[in-house]
């Protein structure tokens, strides 16, 4: 193989690498959020799924009208939980927690994890990348 080959392949391989990482990049999106409002839920645990890319939290609680509405909550991934100090045995079905959220745009029951309170009364803010633009406290909201 010449040099020129080489380089020709190598480069086209290069390109065809690049462009397979935009959709793993583009999964990374929390634009769905509402990141001007953030919502306070206290309900029982019904999935804690310790799972990559992401974690997902549900919860069963109820809503400003007493309904009991049940919530999917995403977090971040594993690793940058690990890091926060959280665990993967930290929240079973059954336990009671509060769970700061920014909700969901389109208005289902849902959101983005910004800090839990444990039933033994531990509090776990999220790694969220933008939590520091969270200014409203939960209890201004719902």
């Amino acid at each position: 193989m010449t040099r020129t080959k080489f380089l020709v392949s190598l480069s086209v391989l290069l390109g065809i690498l690049g462009f397979a990482a935009v959709p793993a990049a583009a999964h990374h999106s929390f634009a769905m959020f509402d990141h001007n409002r953030s919502v306070l839920l206290d309900g029982t645990v019904t999935k804690f799924q310790w799972t990559n890319p992401h974690v997902y939290l549900d919860v069963d609680a109820k809503d400003k009208d007493g309904v009991v509405k049940h919530y999917v909550i995403e977090c971040m991934a594993v690793n940058m939980l690990v890091r926060a100090g959280w665990h993967a045995k930290m929240m079973k079905p059954g336990d009671k927690v509060k769970v700061l959220i920014a909700p969901l745009l389109n208005g289902q029951p849902g959101g983005l994890i910004l800090r839990v309170t444990l039933a033994d009364g531990r509090t776990l803010d999220a790694p969220v990348p933008a939590a520091n633009t969270y200014k409203r406290t939960a209890a201004e909201e719902e």
